[in-house]
């Protein structure tokens, strides 16, 4: 079976995937992972992430994955050893020293190995199993028939994870010096600022007063450095084929609303799959559903063969839909409970994203009442909890989203 695997840039994040339908999750610590600038998981929450995770069935990752220097390895035995502890199912490192330490000092550790370890031929993939790895995370920039023949190649115990959906690095395989260069901030120890989606100006080499140029590909900037975000829910059964066996949701720094609908959307589809494999084709549903959190235009990447200029972005990121309120508690005698995201009012038409039949029902707001049981024609306090009249809506359940067209 297909793992889905998606982020968890915090505890929100990793219950909100579980609940949509994630198989795995993967995430950090304070320390050693790739996204210093999400708020991450303390040991207690990497702790209660694992022991909520195992008491569904389900699995934790977690990223140990910078390319250390040598400072980094002060505390790296006691906090492999802590991850050991808790009974983590697998760490994922780029750095061969690092996984020395996995192997010498928390044995029974499962090593996941990067995609910032760059695998792109079957012989660097073989001998990352020589060295006690169970899963490969290839690099983003294979094709399927390459990626076949690594699966062919190494022993079939050995899982491949790719990366499936979501933003693609402009440098290879995510090793760039954009942030570190611009900005001291150094990507590949976790601190990218993402300086390649800063606007850009050009100058003319040659000539001699400076002037710079702003490249007016469309009024909203210029992003001559983006690239478009990675979607393959059309594709699976061809990267079933293909020999991969973890499906990778790229976002740990995305909001719970693009996490729920994400995984919400592979989740729906990967089922349909196994339901019928010889003759399945994704619902436009599905495909739509997509557009409905923020993205940039989609592309297959390298998947099909190189085809460089269709990578390149010329916007900022768009989406059709926007995130309104969380239902907090099931939904009792007609009314639920909810949580205000973002402003809405009596009148407005709402649709449901929940991973149960609920899925995409829309109602019109009708009633609404504050804690006091005040009642309320506009939520536009920022997080109010209010209670919502939803007559015609049955089994709304917490953790479902009510989101608006834009």
């Amino acid at each position: 079976m297909i793992e889905l695997l998606a982020p968890a840039g915090n505890m929100e994040k990793l219950k909100t995937a579980f609940n949509y339908g994630a198989d795995a999750c993967y995430f950090a610590g304070t320390k050693y992972g790739l996204r210093a600038m999400s708020s991450n998981f303390t040991n207690d929450e990497l702790k209660e992430s694992v022991e909520y995770a195992h008491s569904l069935n389900k699995k934790c990752y977690i990223t140990v994955n910078i390319l250390a220097h040598n400072a980094d390895f002060e505390d790296l035995k006691e906090y492999l050893q802590f991850l050991e502890s808790i009974k983590a199912d697998a760490v994922i490192v780029s750095d061969i020293g690092i996984m020395s330490f996995v192997k010498e000092f928390a044995p029974s550790l499962e090593i996941h190995v990067s995609t910032q370890s760059s695998i792109t031929n079957k012989y660097s993939a073989m001998e990352y199993v020589k060295m006690g790895a169970k899963r490969l995370v290839l690099a983003r920039e294979l094709s399927l028939a390459e990626i076949k023949e690594i699966r062919e190649y190494i022993p079939k115990d050995i899982d491949i994870e790719c990366f499936v959906h979501g933003a693609m690095c402009i440098s290879y395989s995510g090793r760039c010096l954009l942030s570190n260069y611009l900005c001291g901030r150094d990507s590949n120890r976790g601190a990218c600022v993402q300086a390649c989606r800063f606007e850009y100006t050009i100058r003319e080499k040659s000539r001699t007063n400076g002037d710079e140029y702003e490249i007016q590909e469309d009024d909203r900037g210029t992003y001559i450095l983006n690239s478009k975000d990675m979607c393959l829910i059309e594709y699976i059964k061809q990267l079933e084929e293909a020999g991969i066996t973890s499906f990778k949701i790229e976002g740990r720094m995305k909001s719970p609303y693009y996490v729920a609908t994400v995984v919400n959307a592979y989740r729906r589809a990967i089922d349909l799959y196994y339901k019928d494999k010889d003759n399945f084709t994704c619902p436009i549903q599905l495909v739509e559903e997509l557009a409905k959190t923020s993205h940039r235009r989609f592309t297959t990447g390298f998947y099909f063969g190189a085809k460089d200029k269709e990578y390149l972005e010329d916007s900022m990121p768009i989406q059709t839909h926007e995130f309104m309120a969380i239902v907090l508690s099931d939904e009792v005698d007609d009314w639920v409970e909810i949580e205000q995201r973002n402003r809405f009012r009596v009148g407005d038409e709402l649709e449901i994203l929940s991973p149960t039949d609920n899925f995409n029902r829309k109602f019109v707001v009708t009633k609404m009442l504050d804690e006091t049981g005040k009642i309320v024609d506009d939520a536009l306090n920022v997080q109010q909890k209010l209670k919502l009249y939803v007559p015609d809506i049955k089994n709304l359940k917490a953790g479902d989203i009510l989101r608006k067209k834009k």
